[in-house]
């Protein structure tokens, strides 16, 4: 089933653009700020500023190296707080977390997020050449693999685009990543790269991040950030 594509808002004079600001990103404890800033780098992410303090290092990223100097498209990342690390060792001693007791619903979510990486809270990136992306993925999987920063502390996904475009379909047939890739996305002309990892903490239990890496077509109309099919 698919939505209709809602009609471009057109502008009244009185409305000012908006662009996406900056999103504030945290690692636990101090020793992993430079392994966290090694990740979004090897992410594609653009370090800008590095500011040393007692608790771990803050960071200044940018989505690109056109966001330098502006005000949007930046990542922050520093060290959780004191008072939100407590709040996060509460919350695993109250669902009794890691424990042959815990609490039936952190399966249940965890399992959630298995299934669907992106049915929680989530960053997505929009990554403008699917080499770049392949390129990426492989990097990713081989830190993972191999780096004691990152071995069994990164989980990665995919999903490619639903069949039925013969030219994407080769494409994606030929690709490293995306070719033995089995999940399809809700839509055509793009595919998603999910990573999950510990070494950014968020999310609910405020112990992994996701990101999601898109890369749409550019010569369809319709693509899985333009319109969702299920």
């Amino acid at each position: 089933m698919a939505t209709t594509a809602p009609a471009r808002p057109t502008a009244t004079g009185t409305e000012s653009e908006r662009t996406m600001g900056h999103l504030a990103l945290h690692y636990g404890e101090a020793s992993y700020g430079p392994i966290a800033a090694r990740l979004l780098k090897a992410m594609g992410l653009v370090e800008t500023q590095v500011l040393p303090l007692p608790n771990g290092n803050f960071y200044r990223f940018v989505a690109n190296k056109g966001h330098v100097e502006r005000g949007d498209g930046i990542i922050y990342l520093s060290a959780l707080p004191e008072p939100q690390l407590k709040l996060i060792e509460a919350i695993k001693a109250a669902l009794r977390i890691g424990t042959a007791e815990e609490h039936e619903a952190v399966k249940g979510y965890r399992d959630m997020l298995v299934s669907d990486p992106e049915a929680s809270f989530h960053f997505g990136f929009l990554v403008e050449s699917l080499e770049d992306l392949e390129g990426m993925v492989l990097n990713l999987r081989e830190l993972a693999a191999n780096d004691p920063d990152f071995k069994g502390r990164m989980e990665i996904g995919m999903n490619r685009a639903r069949r039925g475009d013969a030219e994407v379909d080769a494409r994606l047939d030929a690709s490293p990543v995306f070719g033995p890739c089995e999940r399809y996305a809700y839509g055509s002309g793009g595919v998603q790269v999910f990573v999950s990892t510990d070494v950014v903490k968020a999310g609910q239990l405020g112990d992994r991040m996701y990101f999601e890496f898109d890369y749409v077509f550019p010569d369809k109309a319709e693509h899985i950030l333009s319109i969702v099919n299920l």
